[in-house]
């Protein structure tokens, strides 16, 4: 018997997936626990691997189709089974070709009619080249009428008309094409794909309004010097600015928990617990790994987190529950040279904080000019959930942890 290739549920709210590859082709032979086909959830890409040994009899789903959970997508049969298979297709077609040879010997059991025509309507249409046994006449017993030629003859204008428009569309088409040379035209795809629909979808379904600031970070470069190599060099861990950013965030969000929400059904949940995403840049894409119960660790704890969760979602070895369940984002374009962007929010949250790169810029303290580090951070929220006075207070708290370190660690 076949072995059925099922859509697999990688989480509990996956509802479809898409056919990213087949690794193998029909025919292909496959073993046991390899790779046979990637597919893409909403969240993350994974290979499907055979489930026994044998050959590769069908694809069910081609590659960017998208397929219900539970559906089947392809069929592993044993070698011996499509030899089987192949010998009873062969003696099928055998059989069949036998009929149609007898079938084709048999004389014919009746002969055409030749169509009663009116003389008017049998030269009208030899003029224009009408074949007479296609027309079904509307006169007494079936009788062709002049009638019913000229509305054959109209009918086979507009079909002209038609193909000529067509062609017409075709030869414009190729004179774009052959205008333009070095276009790579491919459609969008897997995760590529998800992420179109969601930005997209959240640009049109919420009030998106972004404000930013600067926090002054140079006294935090100073710690994380500091205290850099000892934490690599005891715990392993590689403290940077990233850590110190999600801490402070983890305690502005306790303390403002109105932006520690979701927006979903026209109800707003609002969450004691910090769940906190981190938007990890892949080559396909973009996608947000989640820390659950992010209060409750120290910035060692959290640094360790990122850095893993990071690590794994670039190998592609996410779990699906991993990825879900975050009250507030943060992405960062500083390693690329970005100061201030606009994020775009991550629905069904609130609330996404951008983060720039840190610019050392000439800064008055006091009368003294000085050398200061600063850090561009943007904030986008849903205005219909959260106002600009609340949402700045919010990027204030950020802000003031960032510029005084030691509360941090306290």
């Amino acid at each position: 018997m076949p072995v059925e290739i099922f859509m697999p549920k990688l989480g509990m709210s996956m509802e479809e997936g898409t056919i990213v590859e087949w690794l193998k082709k029909k025919g292909d032979p496959v073993k046991k626990g390899e790779s046979v086909v990637v597919i893409s959830s909403d969240k993350i890409e994974k290979d499907i691997e055979a489930p026994e040994d044998g050959v590769l009899l069908e694809i069910l789903a081609e590659q960017d189709e998208t397929v219900a959970v539970g559906k089947v997508i392809g069929y592993i049969s044993q070698k011996n089974e499509v030899e089987r298979d192949q010998s009873t297709t062969t003696m099928k077609q055998a059989n069949l070709e036998a009929a149609i040879s007898v079938e084709t010997m048999k004389p014919l059991e009746a002969v055409r009619r030749k169509p009663r025509v009116s003389p008017a309507a049998r030269k009208l249409a030899l003029e224009a080249g009408i074949d007479l046994n296609s027309i079904s006449g509307s006169g007494p017993q079936g009788r062709i009428t002049r009638a019913d030629i000229e509305k054959a003859i109209q009918a086979k204008r507009s079909g002209s008309d038609l193909q000529r428009k067509k062609q017409l569309e075709i030869a414009t088409m190729q004179q774009k094409t052959n205008n333009h040379t070095g276009v790579t035209v491919k459609p969008i795809t897997g995760i590529r794909k998800v992420i179109a629909t969601r930005m997209f979808t959240s640009l049109q379904q919420t009030a998106q309004l972004s404000i930013h600031m600067r926090a002054d970070v140079t006294e935090l470069l100073e710690i994380q010097k500091k205290v850099r190599a000892d934490f690599l060099d005891e715990h392993g861990v590689k403290l940077t600015i990233t850590d110190f950013i999600a801490r402070a965030t983890i305690l502005a969000l306790l303390a403002h928990k109105q932006m520690n929400s979701i927006y979903q059904d026209e109800h707003i949940h609002t969450y004691d617990s910090v769940h906190l995403g981190i938007a990890v840049a892949l080559e396909n894409g973009l996608i947000v790994p989640v820390i659950s119960h992010a209060e409750k660790l120290s910035v060692k704890e959290i640094s360790a987190k990122i850095k893993n969760l990071s690590l794994r979602a670039k190998e592609g070895n996410l779990e699906s529950e991993e990825m879900k369940g975050s009250t507030f984002t943060i992405t960062s374009l500083g390693a690329y040279g970005v100061e201030f962007f606009t994020p775009v929010l991550n629905p069904p949250e609130v609330g996404i904080l951008g983060v720039g790169t840190v610019t050392d810029t000439p800064v008055f303290v006091g009368d003294v000019v000085q050398r200061r580090s600063l850090l561009p951070l943007s904030l986008t929220f849903d205005h219909r959930v959260i106002d600009g006075v609340p949402a700045s207070k919010f990027l204030s708290t950020i802000k003031d942890y960032l510029e005084k370190p030691y509360k941090m660690l306290i």
